[in-house]
């Protein structure tokens, strides 16, 4: 695993179809686990300490992916319940943006969780994989600006998420030229229907996806991010180009490590204080076994962990 730490989107379609990843069982040498308890709705799902609660991992998936799914994919309730860690996963997926009022709304749900639970709200982690890195980051910096709601993330990570919603457009577009797969050309028809009829065709109308993407790199616009520069920010990818080319006949142009990549760069530019690149190799695979770099697997949890708890 490669780590690029700074001190001060894969942009490819199948992410709206994505099937879940596979995260690997790890041992650890740490106390016993903690018992917990587990509470589920059809908003979330809770896994929290009887005891004392050391820190709360909220969750987000992506584009199809409910608690469950997540669940099965990211394995680290395991390694959380041996640190005391509270996991939510949220039933909240299908968005790449936010209207006008929904991250207010999602803020308030999240409120309401944290409050009907007693959960403590002074050492909160995000996290999202693919579409749910994106929610991940526009709820944390709305919530981190928006201090009544009393929750404001010590830390976010994404998992390969499709941060540029432009380079998405235009991924699409060369994608359905190309004619190379099935699985392509019907994504990227979804794709371009879907942001082309709400926010026009990038060439024409940068602004409107300025406005609603976590980055834009054709312009370095990171202002969708500004509440987040003393935030702990950690950036994870697996840049496999020859699979992408033999699978999907994907340039690494197209791939979100390409624009996490530059967003981390963009971000230490601006003098965003915790940014951290993560590229891996050879870690990406399905709950099933299928190899694909595009999934949860690729996150060291227990090296997670460590880095929310700082040791």
């Amino acid at each position: 695993m490669k780590i690029q730490n700074y001190s001060c989107l894969l942009i490819f379609v199948c992410v709206l179809f994505s099937a879940c990843n596979d995260s690997k069982k790890t041992n650890t040498n740490t106390p016993q686990e903690t018992v917990y308890k587990n509470v589920t709705t059809t908003a979330y799902e809770l896994a929290q300490p009887k005891a004392e609660t050391a820190a709360v991992l909220v969750l987000f998936g992506g584009f199809p992916e409910v608690a469950k799914d997540i669940q099965r994919e990211f394995g680290i309730l395991k390694t959380a319940k041996q640190h005391r860690i509270a996991v939510v996963y949220v039933n909240y997926n299908q968005k790449l943006w936010f209207e006008q009022g929904e991250l207010d709304s999602l803020s308030h749900q999240i409120q309401e969780i944290f409050t009907k639970h007693a959960l403590p709200n002074t050492n909160v982690f995000f996290g999202g994989f693919s579409s749910g890195g994106n929610v991940a980051l526009h709820l944390g910096n709305y919530v981190t600006k928006h201090t009544n709601f009393g929750i404001q993330p010590k830390g976010i990570f994404i998992v390969d998420s499709p941060i540029d919603l432009a380079a998405l457009y235009r991924s699409a577009e060369k994608n359905v030229q190309r004619n190379f797969s099935d699985v392509s050309v019907q994504e990227g028809r979804f794709l371009l229907k879907m942001l082309g009829e709400r926010f026009g065709n990038p060439a024409e109308a940068i602004e409107a996806y300025e406005k609603y993407a976590v980055f834009t790199s054709q312009t370095n616009y990171t202002d969708n991010l500004s509440g987040l520069q003393n935030t702990k920010l950690r950036f994870y990818t697996e840049p496999d180009t020859l699979w992408w080319r033999q699978q999907r006949m994907v340039d690494y142009e197209q791939m979100n490590a390409f624009y996490i990549k530059r967003l981390a760069e963009q971000l230490i530019a601006k003098n965003f204080k915790h940014v951290t690149y993560i590229s891996t190799e050879n870690k990406g695979y399905r709950a099933n076994g299928e190899r694909h770099p595009h999934s949860w697997s690729i996150v060291d949890k227990e090296e997670l962990i460590r880095w929310m708890l700082d040791y």
